[in-house]
């Protein structure tokens, strides 16, 4: 699977690597990937255009 890069945060990696660590992941980029596949699923069970509007505005993508 081709993959791409994206910028972190410092403090933020410094996190991530903590609980990726803590969970049991064998990479940070597992557990960044589980994540955001889960944050995904989340959108992509919305019922409308305006629903996934909402719930992107709830967790601070779009304002």
């Amino acid at each position: 699977m081709p993959s791409a890069k994206v910028k972190i945060d410092k403090a933020l990696l410094d996190k991530i690597r903590k609980y990726a660590e803590m969970s049991g992941y064998s990479s940070v980029e597992e557990f960044i990937t589980h994540c955001l596949e889960k944050e995904v699923a989340k959108i992509e069970d919305s019922d409308s255009e305006e629903e996934i509007k909402k719930k992107l505005k709830g967790l601070g993508y779009i304002s």
